[in-house]
This record gives C-alpha cells, sequence and structure tokens, in this order.
C-alpha cells in the first residue's frame, strides 16, 4: 500500500511533490518499530550526522520509545517493507509553544532518493496544519552539505553557527542552528 492508497490515520498523504519514490510510505512511528529504529541508528552515516552514539543498545532505544514527549510527532518511513528512515518535531511547552524542534536521519544506502524530502515535509506540513507552529527549528553539522541543501529547499536558513557544538569521531564539530518561520 502506497501513501496515496492508505486510509489509515496514523498516514497522511504528503504534497505530489514531496513524496519520495514510488511505494513509499510515511506513517506515525509504532511501538514495534524499536528494533529496526536501533538498528537505523547505528549505521555509520546516520550516526556520523547526528549526536547518537556507537554501540547504543537495542533496548536503550526501546526505553526512549516507551515515553516520548508531549505533543511530539514521531514519524517513519518505510520502503518496500523496511524502515528507511524516522523524524521528529518536538513542540516546545509555555512561551516557546509555537516553536517546533525538528530531528531526523535516513538510511546509508537510501540517501538521496527523496526520503528525507518526503519525511521533512510531512513534518512541515504537520506543523503548518494541524499544530499552527510559527517556527520550525534544527541543528546541522556544517560539514553536511546534503541536509543543509534539503533544509534550506524547505524554507530553512542558517540564523547562526556554532562553533565546536559536539564532539564527533576525534574532533569537535560546528553547526549551523537553522530556521523557518511562518506567519511572524
Amino acid at each position: 500500500m502506497t501513501i496515496e492508497e492508505s486510509t489509515s490515520p496514523s498516514v497522511a498523504p504528503l504534497p505530489s511533490a514531496r513524496r519520495g519514490p514510488p511505494g513509499l510510505i510515511v506513517r506515525a512511528r509504532e511501538p514495534g518499530d524499536w528494533e529496526a529504529l536501533a538498528t537505523l541508528m547505528q549505521l555509520p552515516r546516520v550516526r556520523w550526522g547526528t549526536l547518537r552514539l556507537p554501540f547504543a543498545s537495542a533496548d536503550e532505544t526501546r526505553k526512549l520509545m516507551e515515553k516520548p514527549p508531549e505533543g511530539s510527532v514521531f514519524i517513519v518511513a518505510i520502503l518496500d517493507d523496511r524502515l528507511v528512515g524516522a523524524a521528529s518535531m518536538i513542540r516546545y511547552k509555555g512561551r516557546r509553544n509555537h516553536v517546533g524542534d525538528i530531528g531526523m536521519f535516513v538510511h546509508d544506502d537510501f540517501q538521496g532518493r527523496g526520503i528525507g524530502s518526503a519525511l521533512l515535509a510531512a513534518l512541515v506540513d504537520t506543523a503548518d496544519k494541524w499544530l499552527n507552529l510559527q517556527r520550525l527549528e534544527l541543528a546541522v553539522y556544517v560539514d553536511n552539505e546534503p541536509a543543509i541543501r534539503l533544509y534550506k529547499r524547505f524554507g530553512f536558513v542558517i540564523e547562526g553557527t556554532r562553533r565546536a557544538a559536539a564532539f564527533r569521531d576525534g574532533a569537535f564539530v560546528d553547526d549551523h542552528v537553522m530556521a523557518r518561520l511562518r506567519g511572524i
């Protein structure tokens, strides 16, 4: 079943230009996804682009999924019955309840095939049409050029650069803080 054919409330149609490869399904993350997500998060390129540490156990991933933050949206991308990507949007509270923080990753072997675009399109659509979020923000390593290009296509702009923001593979790395504003 493709995303266009689904009647499930956990699968929403994407704008036609952002559907990704044929057969791609974007749906809500389910409790049973924890094992596939744990495997995905250990892939070298996924780990390289995130704050994930090597050798995290599958049980740690399962425990993290058991109590998601209130007001958050977690989705996954499925292609040929295989989990190939995941994304999240966590809505802040209080005086920042108009802001969502985005994180995402795509399987090493499926990068550059439109899966990240489909995941980001789903989150932006949810933020704009369902949650009325005015600001979406994220952090991305300065050397992750494909991700930066993707975020710019969706209207994100670099607001600043944090020096030595993280320690990755034996060295400090800078990141960009990017945001997309709507209606402000």
